[in-house]
């Protein structure tokens, strides 16, 4: 987990500190915002990815290709060494390796195959020299036929193992449903997206953790990173999930949540033994979105700031006006949590990321900036919040060149047009670049969103 103990960017004074503008950046497309990954009415950006599809990069999957051919290769290049060579320089170390490259990757029958095909290729190549009954090739015959029946029982082995992966993987998943469920992709008349990648392979879940809840106070959203790996964060994933949806029917300000999931990692705190004693914490952005009006309220306890897309085009990343500390760290210091109310606009698109998002590098080290790619670009329509979190699952692999360093969680919240939802935003855009204030032309907010404490 990259989040720091410290809380997310400071922000500059007055009551717009919580927007920070974000510049055009490489990725975000001209006015309209129309560029790949974005979608338009019944179209379907290139950066859609359906749920599901291998992440594997060209590379991978050459290299994949090249080591499943490689048995029969060197089988065959071992008979043009042995025909082409004289009698005293021999091709076996070939035909020995042939079956044990096969075993972890052929089926039994393949494998047993491959092995058969060397022993034969040995045995003929020795007869046709008229060398089958020196010593010498006894011994070469005997070896490769030894190799090969161990290559079947390492296929056996490897086989044995792959079921149990399987089966760890099936309950991986039924435990990535039973703690982070697939929200609803409409939940108190928002649109509604999420997405869980991990970063290790076959690995369904682990510190990164997301919830959204229909409530009478609103609909309440909590995006979080726990401190750690392994079943330790899962168990805290646990925690925290299951204190956020008490605490989000049971109490009436976004405040009292934030101070029940600290009860609730304190108390697990006790029951934990080592290091996480004493540094176990999760960052999280709570938020609160009211049925009735166009705000959004934020508690933000040292997580990366969400970004607010409106319909436009226009990006802000909304920063906490006063650092806080992630929760699970009330030894260190008290204060009452106070949260921060934002303009949550319809057609506008609230973007909760963890830290696996902003902190994905590529080969030269360089951060995806999610605020610059996504700058000037629009995803309208209900399925906009899809559309959106499948662009940037894309754009990272890309960027990191298939393989990231840390889990990312990815919801995306978005407030529907009052009417004609469907195809109307690229209008309302055109509107609202024409009459407000406070845009630099650009397809970027020069400014930010008006940001308010609440106490």
């Amino acid at each position: 987990m990259g989040s720091g103990v410290g809380a997310s960017a400071g922000t500059s004074g007055g009551k717009r500190a919580g927007g920070e503008s974000a510049g055009r950046g490489p990725g975000s497309q001209g006015p309209g915002g129309r560029g790949p990954g974005s979608r338009g009415p019944g179209g379907r950006g290139p950066g859609n990815r359906p749920r599901g599809a291998s992440g594997k990069s060209p590379t991978v999957r050459r290299e994949r290709a090249f080591v499943r051919a490689l048995p029969l290769l060197l089988i065959v290049v071992g008979v043009v060494y042995d025909i082409s060579t004289p009698p005293e320089f021999t091709a076996a170390p070939l035909f020995t390796a042939a079956p044990l490259i096969a075993a972890p990757f052929y089926s039994l029958l393949s494998t047993t195959v491959i092995g058969l095909c060397a022993s034969v290729a040995v045995l003929g190549l020795h007869f046709k020299a008229d060398t089958g009954s020196e010593v010498d090739a006894v011994t070469e015959v005997f070896t490769v036929v030894t190799v090969a029946v161990l290559a079947v029982l390492i296929n056996r082995v490897v086989r044995r193992g792959d079921e149990q992966l399987a089966s760890a993987r099936s309950i991986a998943e039924a435990a990535q449903r039973a703690v982070l469920p697939q929200p609803d992709p409409r939940i108190g008349g928002l649109d509604v997206a999420a997405r869980y990648e991990a970063a290790e392979a076959d690995a369904f879940i682990g510190g990164d953790l997301y919830a959204v809840q229909d409530t009478p106070h609103g609909v309440r959203v909590i995006v979080g990173d726990v401190r750690g790996k392994g079943m330790g964060a899962v168990a805290a994933v646990a925690v925290v999930i299951g204190a956020f949806r008490e605490a989000a029917e049971q109490e009436t300000t976004l405040e009292a949540v934030a101070q029940r999931l600290e009860r609730a990692l304190a108390r697990e705190g006790t029951r934990r033994d080592g290091l996480d004693d004493f540094e176990g914490f999760t960052t999280a952005i709570l938020a609160e979105i009211p049925h009735s009006d166009g705000l959004v309220r934020l508690i933000n306890r040292g997580h990366p700031g969400p970004l607010l897309l409106r319909g436009d085009g226009r990006l802000c990343v909304l920063s906490a006006t006063e650092p806080a500390l992630p929760l699970g760290m009330g030894e260190l210091g008290a204060w009452p949590d106070r949260a921060d109310e934002t303009e949550f606009p319809p057609g506008a698109m609230l973007l909760l990321h963890t830290d696996g998002l902003s902190e994905a590098r590529d080969s030269r080290g360089e951060f995806y900036d999610p605020a610059a790619r996504l700058g000037g670009r629009i995803f309208p329509g209900p399925n906009g919040p899809d559309t959106l979190l499948a662009t940037l699952t894309e754009e990272v692999r890309r960027h990191t060149g298939g393989g990231t360093t840390d889990d990312m969680a990815l919801l995306a919240v978005r407030r529907p047009l009052a009417t004609g939802d469907a195809g109307t935003d690229a209008t309302r855009a055109d509107a609202t670049r024409t009459d407000a204030t406070g845009t630099d032309g650009t397809g970027t907010d020069a400014t930010g969103p008006d940001v308010t404490r609440r106490d």
